[in-house]
């Protein structure tokens, strides 16, 4: 529903240190990002504001840039103010890093086009205490054209359904067909950086299709497995998701 001319819309875009909270998505206990915004909007101006994501990152999982939208009274404040209002009442973890208005048909989700990921992976005996909760810490040695090989077999359009964790009770179902359009990867030093560009991704897909690749890139399974996965369709399904803290939403594209 659009809003009417007494409502406008918000595009915000935002970053967070995903650890301390249960991903994006509201929950019951009220410790999820969209709930802290809420929660912002509603100390800034009294009103309950629905806040609407473009969509939803795992607990443990950061944005750079996460892209949200809201309709608040036109009124209340300036749009250049909603930033520092929302921020005063936000932890720390949570920033709003623009504010601009939206045309009165923009979608968060639904506008969206596709999203680019990251994940970031230290590839060492050892961890740099400034990467704790921000990259997989992988101390075994990683074939890096194995890697790559691995992930260019995502690319292109597939069933990714051997590669997306099951939701929770009550989800209905999805089509699990998806774009992949690019992944590259790139070392620095430790540091190995994969980043995935779609039209959009599965519930836990990049994690499983970054930890499967390492999988074979450790030498514990061969790249015949994502091929089988793939073609399979979802008949079976890889166990092996990287962990949450190595992941960042990097980017939506519209």
């Amino acid at each position: 529903m659009n809003p009417t001319p007494d409502i406008l819309r918000l595009r915000l875009l935002i970053a967070y240190d995903g650890r301390p909270f249960r991903g994006w998505q509201s929950q019951a206990t009220k410790d999820a990002v969209q709930d802290h915004l809420e929660a912002a909007f509603a100390n800034t101006i009294g009103e309950k504001i629905s806040v609407q994501g473009s969509g939803r990152t795992d607990a443990g999982v950061h944005a750079l840039a996460q892209v949200a939208h809201a309709d608040v009274p036109a009124e209340r404040l300036e749009v250049a103010a909603w930033q520092g209002a929302l921020n005063n009442f936000l932890p720390p973890e949570i920033r709003v890093l623009r504010v601009r208005r939206a045309a009165a048909d923009f979608h968060a989700r639904f506008s969206a086009v596709g999203k680019i990921y990251t994940y970031r992976i230290w590839n060492s005996s050892y961890l740099h205490p400034l990467e704790i909760g921000r990259a997989w810490h992988m101390p075994s040695a990683l074939d890096l054209e194995v890697l790559q090989a691995g992930l260019k077999l995502f690319e292109g359009k597939h069933d990714f359904a051997g590669f997306a964790a099951n939701r929770a009770p009550g989800f209905a179902a999805e089509d699990t067909v998806r774009t992949v359009r690019e992944i590259t990867l790139t070392r620095r030093g430790e540091l190995l950086t994969l980043r995935f560009e779609g039209e959009g991704f599965l519930y836990k897909m990049v994690r499983l299709l970054t930890g499967t690749a390492v999988r074979c890139a450790q030498g514990r399974a061969e790249l015949t497995f994502i091929r089988e996965l793939l073609a399979d369709k979802g008949a079976r399904k890889t166990s092996f998701a990287a962990p949450a803290e190595g992941l960042y939403l990097t980017r939506v594209l519209y």
